[in-house]
């Protein structure tokens, strides 16, 4: 036996396997089969054949015969890797890039190759860091995904400004030539050319031929008789006869005759007709249905159980066809479909698709929905990473624009991206991110926008269709799928568990007697607390035991109908935990769900370590749980808040107290919705909710399929609420869709670095922007014409006499602008208002009267001015249908007594009057006369002549003393009645009344004393130069308005460029040095955590201080430090106050508007003492202790400070400090660790 087992042979190599492979089909899958004599192939002959031996082709081919390796690509082909350390490789460059390819020549009809030809490649010296096209080669393999800080982003789609590498890439050889002034006129061998400039010749009438243009150059007749018959006979208009200025010249050369009077028959080409009014939102009709939806599209990318509703149908026709849409639907409605077939449609095509979501919460719920679904998906958030190769990327906003601005390849294959819950451009911290992304995306990549249904879908979807220079259909659904039923509780007992009071009906309809009736019930049971609580009860009566007794009686009700699951919304974390735990009798699940429940939650938490589960936050809350029960908001524990979403999903939670971050995107309905206030605070006040918010609220009840209809219950525990404000918040229109967009630091910083890139047009095309901007091509046609206009007139004369015309023209424009502000000052005064009291003598000046008497009758107030009822003078009005001049206007020659004066209006026949309603801006001065009239008596009359029967009857003698005496003043004083001095008689002392009157004065002086007035061409020509200074004017409010010069952060951009200039991020010309690279890697607080850096703030600390100290600039809890802190935590913290102060003062210098104490303010550093704990390896049940701040907030904090020391790992790696970007790859270590950075359970 021994000696046979010696003789045992060792198992053949593997090359020598009794294997067979065996292929499955065409597609190239194969099968290893052990079975001797298996088929090597299953295809008939005559298909494509099997593959060779793939060892023996790769020797025959690259070991055996290297004659075959391309001439041109042995770099690549023959590279080979040194084994050994070569320090020296380091300084190896790589040689230029190759300039030409073998390019194969095939046969046209075979295929067959025919030979090889050479071609020169362009664009070879592209590169990530110097060229934004996307010809550029990737990049490396490791940077493909995030990018790099040093690399350049793809060119924004719609921004047509050449780049600087195409403006590099023009070879020497091309000439520049100006196609306005280098052109030839001359051919080769002629004596003269053609005049190609602009003539102004009549042009003949459309449809007819001017013969006699046809036979000029000719001659044929030998006179201009026939000729001028042939153009003036019977049928022809006499305007297409081309007149002759001058005979006809002979010459001796037709050549000569030709090119001289070609010239002569080119008709000018007609004025540019204005642009087609651009509409780049298309709205979508959702009314009528897609009955040829299958036809047009037999194999769809994606197929649901269900039939689509007809907004889906129309927005898949549109992602068919590659367009971009914007689908503002209700909520519930189902948009989620559209994202679905497009991700679907990408994977058909083999591109990518990137879903963007506002919260990481919803990205990790998308995340698991689409991958049950599609499979192939990824998930990019700031702590997690998975899948990145996917087709489909689900990120959160400020991600993508990371990618984008960082020239990710993700981009390049990128067909899709998903905007989900749109309308969160309103947040005013984030929303500048959305504009930012939808700047900066490249033109290739299409839009989908997802909204709740807002005002202005279109108006916003215009904004983008501008911006990318592609149309966007909008899609809107008419009505919810599920519709409401919104009601009043009063009740608070089981007694009165009943009291549910219908408000507004499923058909939209309010009813008035729903609202008096809760009023009664409410009115009556308070009615013996009157005494107690005054005459005007409180808002809210009661604590803790109220709160039980009003939820125990709702839900009661709710249970015995049938309504649950309820979602509570109660717009404070502490009255959620509250409200739940004060439910301690309630008990809602059977005894299988409370088993379904209890193995659920041992699944969940068996992931933590044993402390962890015992955490009071996490015993309490599977406590709520197994009696049906749930509490959702930012105080809970992430993995807790995703258990209870879960189980709500499920049908297993009963009762959800939730927060307003609940309703955000959460797919998640239930069958009521309870509002435990209609009141919220907003961070700075209370106030109640926005129609927006109560319908993203309310639209969480009713489940689709479930439910016939949602039911919405607004308790009234204490008085109840007032009508109008109840109509307001259920009926009123929802938030529009406003531009949050601002200027910050790292924005200015990663457009500076390129060239190519200004944060001008970043500004211009932001949606801020937009409604100046979207006239701009109208303005652009506007200038050329008035350009036009502007060639075309005659020059004034200015010489002799006529010297001084222009100054006289600047000087009345000057005194007119200055009296407008000196009497918009005194009409914003306390003693001008004071001043124009009833019986004041005013001159009015207005559209319908010019520098007319009148007298002041009442005056009254409304929400913005007053309102100043004033008798007028002015020309009795002409019969209809008789000729009659336009009332006295301005004149069209103001001599020196027009512009000093007020050149009074004076009735040219009959003396006639009338009572009009004048604002504060139609009052041109105000006199020192007071009349004494019955102001009241006086409107009355007036009033009463108005109607027809008593139109004849003549005025009350008071009515025609007062028009006397407005009469006798006028006549009087004809250059303006003495006026109210603003300084000496109004008291007003600002300064800039007080130089206004003097130059004024100045002014008059001047216009009194010119010398053009004096010249008989003086009216003409003030007309000429009047008209010319006119348009330029125009030109020059257009020129504005299409300029940089107008944008309304440009000031801002200015000043925070000046910030970055003075701390060294950027140098006089502009370019971003060192520091300001840096601060491009840095996610948010850029230039403190810079500043930091480079003064050797943290490289002395050790990674848990460092990581302590940090914690201030990511804590959203206000909070001292602590007394118990190290005096090296002490010591830091100072220090980044310090340096926080240093850069505030360098922004209030610079002239920014934040003062130093709220910049420095934003630190809080409450917290510094716990994450100290965390990272030295504290248990997170012991960390409740230390501070009082929930949970869950402790926890965002931690993951927020993790990702700003990998943020710091980057920027220390940057700059070259490895010793401060190992210290930060530790702290990010030590802070991930256990029930903190716990996988999320979508991701599971």
């Amino acid at each position: 036996m021994m000696e046979t087992e010696r003789l045992v042979l060792p198992p053949p190599d593997p090359l020598n396997l009794p294997l067979r492979a065996l292929e499955v089909g065409c597609t190239g899958r194969w099968e290893l089969l052990n079975v001797p004599g298996a088929p090597e192939s299953t295809l008939p002959h005559g298909l494509p054949p099997c593959a060779p031996d793939l060892q023996q082709e790769a020797e025959q081919l690259f070991l055996s015969s290297p004659a075959w390796l391309p001439l041109h690509g042995v770099e690549y082909s023959a590279r080979k890797w040194q084994r050994k350390r070569d320090p020296w490789s380091l300084l190896a460059a790589l040689g230029a890039p190759v300039p030409s390819d073998l390019q194969a020549q095939r046969h046209p009809t075979t295929g067959q190759i025919l030979g090889y030809k050479e071609v020169l490649l362009e664009n070879t010296h592209l590169s990530a860091t110097t060229s934004l096209s996307l010809r550029r080669p990737p990049g490396p393999a490791s940077q493909s995904l995030w990018g790099n800080p040093t690399q350049y982003p793809f060119w924004p789609g719609g921004m047509d400004e050449p780049t600087i590498t195409d403006l590099s890439t023009r070879e020497e050889a091309e000439e520049e030539i100006d196609f306005e002034k280098d052109l030839l006129t001359v051919p080769p061998g002629f004596k003269k050319g053609v005049d190609f400039g602009p003539k102004d010749h009549q042009a003949p009438v459309p449809g007819l031929l001017s013969l006699s243009c046809l036979l000029e150059p000719l001659d044929l007749c030998g006179g201009d008789g026939d000729e001028s018959e042939a153009a003036g006979g019977p049928g022809a208009d006499p305007a297409s006869a081309s007149p002759r200025s001058t005979p006809l010249v002979r010459a001796s050369s037709l050549e000569d005759l030709v090119l001289k009077e070609a010239s002569t028959i080119i008709s000018p080409l007609e004025p540019p007709k204005p642009p087609p009014q651009e509409q780049w939102a298309v709205p979508v009709d959702v009314t009528s249905p897609v009955g040829d939806f299958y036809r047009l599209i037999p194999q769809p990318a994606f197929q649901w159980a269900f039939e689509p509703d007809v907004f889906q149908k129309q927005a898949i026709l549109h992602l068919e066809q590659h367009d971009s849409v914007f689908v503002a639907a209700h909520t519930s409605a189902g948009k989620t479909v559209v994202a679905e077939y497009a991700i679907a449609l990408a994977q058909k095509h083999m591109t990518r698709t990137i879903y963007t979501s506002p919260i990481k919460a919803l990205s990790n719920q998308k995340f698991r929905d689409f991958r049950n679904t599609f499979g192939d998906v990824g998930l990019l958030t700031g702590d997690v990473q998975l899948h990145p190769e996917a087709s489909c990327l689900i990120m959160t906003t400020e991600i993508l624009r990371s990618m984008l601005y960082s020239g990710s390849d993700v981009i390049r294959d990128l067909e899709w991206v998903i905007f989900d819950e749109v309308h969160y451009i309103n947040d005013a911290e984030r929303g500048v991110v959305w504009e930012e992304v939808l700047i900066m995306l490249p033109d290739h990549v299409s839009i989908i926008l997802l909204s709740a249904t807002v005002p202005n879908a279109l108006e916003f979807a215009d904004w983008i269709g501008r911006l990318k220079r592609r149309q966007i259909y909008v899609i809107s659904t008419v009505a919810r799928p599920v519709p409401l039923e919104h009601y009043l509780f009063t009740g608070n007992s089981p007694k009165t568990q009943g009291e549910l009071f219908l408000l507004l009906d499923s058909r939209g309809a309010f009813h008035t007697k729903g609202y008096y009736a809760a009023v009664e019930a409410k009115k009556e049971r308070m009615s013996k607390h009157a005494q107690t609580f005054g005459a005007k009860q409180p808002t809210h009566q009661g604590g803790p035991a109220q709160d039980r007794g009003v939820y125990l009686s709702l839900l009661a009700s709710l249970r015995a109908r049938a309504q649950l699951p309820v979602v509570v919304f109660t717009f404070s974390r502490g009255r959620c935990d509250e409200q739940a735990s004060g439910l301690t009798s309630l008990d809602l699940t059977t005894s299988s769900e409370k088993s379904e429940i209890h193995l659920f939650l041992q699944r969940c938490l068996a992931r933590l370590r044993g402390s962890d589960r015992q955490l009071p936050q996490v015993l309490h809350m599977s406590e709520l749980l197994r009696r049906g029960l749930g509490v959702h908001h930012s105080g809970i524990l992430p993995i807790l808040k995703e258990i209870v979403e879960m189980l709500f999903s499920r049908g297993l939670v009963k009762v959800l107290f939730a927060t307003e971050t609940f309703a955000m995107g959460v797919n998640m309905p239930a069958r009521t919705v309870v509002f435990d206030s209609m009141r919220k605070h907003d961070g700075s006040a209370f106030r109640d909710l926005l129609p927006g918010e109560y319908v993203q609220m309310a639209g969480r009840a009713g489940r689709r399929g479930l439910d016939p209809t949602g039911t919405v219950i607004l308790l009234c525990k204490g008085r109840v609420p007032e009508m109008a404000d109840l109509h307001r918040m259920m009926m009123g229109k929802p938030s529009q869709l406003q531009s949050q967009f601002r200027l910050t630091y790292t924005m200015i910083l990663n457009l500076l670095r390129v060239d190519a890139l200004r944060v001008e047009d970043m500004m211009k095309r932001s949606f801020s922007e937009f409604p100046s901007r979207k006239d701009s091509k109208a303005h652009e046609q506007a200038l050329a014409e008035l350009t036009k206009r502007l060639g075309a007139l005659e020059e004034p004369d200015v010489t002799g006499q006529l010297a001084d015309l222009p100054a006289y023209y600047s000087w009345g424009e000057e005194l007119t602008e200055t009296r407008s502000m000196i009497q918009r000052c005194i009409m914003e005064s306390v003693n001008g208002l004071k001043s124009l009291s009833t019986g004041r003598v005013v001159v009015v000046k207005n559209e319908e009267h010019h520098n007319a008497l009148g007298v002041i009758l009442q005056v009254s107030s409304n929400s913005t001015s007053r309102v100043f009822t004033t008798l007028v003078l002015c020309d009795k009005p002409v019969a209809s249908g008789s000729p009659r001049d336009k009332g006295p206007a301005t004149p069209d020659v103001p001599h020196p007594d027009d512009l000093v004066g007020f050149k009074l209006f004076l009735p040219e026949g009959p003396c006639e009057h009338t009572v009009v309603k004048l604002q504060p801006g139609d009052v041109a001065a105000i006199s020192t006369k007071v009349l004494r009239v019955n102001g009241e008596k006086i409107s009355e009359d007036f009033s009463r002549r108005q109607q027809p029967k008593f139109r004849k009857d003549p005025p009350l003698a008071a009515v025609t003393t007062a028009v006397q005496e407005l009469l006798r003043l006028a006549q009087a004083h004809p250059s303006g009645p003495p006026t109210l001095d603003p300084v000496n008689d109004l008291q007003l002392k600002d300064v800039s009344v007080v130089e206004g009157g003097l130059r004024a004065r100045k002014l008059e002086e001047l216009i009194r004393g010119a010398q053009c007035v004096h010249s008989p061409r003086f009216p003409a020509q003030y007309l000429k130069l009047r008209e010319r200074m006119q348009i330029q004017k125009e030109m020059e409010r257009l020129r504005f308005l299409l300029s940089d010069q107008s944008l309304l952060l440009l000031p801002e951009y200015h000043q925070r460029v000046e910030v970055l200039r003075t701390l060294g991020y950027v140098d006089e010309a502009g370019t971003v040095k060192l520091a300001g690279r840096v601060a491009c890697a840095m996610s948010s607080h850029e230039l403190l955590l810079t500043e930091l850096m480079f003064d050797n703030a943290l490289s002395t600390l050790r990674p848990e201080e460092i990581a302590a100290l940090l914690s201030g600039l990511v804590c959203q809890s206000p909070g001292d430090p602590g007394d118990q802190l190290p005096s090296t935590l002490k010591q830091g913290v100072e220090r980044v106050r310090a340096v926080a102060k240093r850069i505030g003062e360098v922004q209030v210098a610079c002239g920014l508007n934040q003062t130093v104490e709220e910049f420095v303010g934003e630190l809080n550093f409450g917290l510094v003492e716990v994450v100290y704990e965390w990272a030295r390896g504290m248990p997170f049940s012991e960390l409740a202790g230390l501070s009082g701040t929930p949970e869950g907030l402790v926890v965002r904090c931690i993951q927020r400070l993790a990702e700003m020391c990998r943020s710091l790992r980057g920027a220390a790696r940057l700059v070259g400090e490895p010793v401060l970007g190992a210290k930060m790859e530790t702290a990010a270590t030590l802070l991930r660790r256990d029930i903190v950075f716990a996988a999320s359970l979508y991701t599971q």
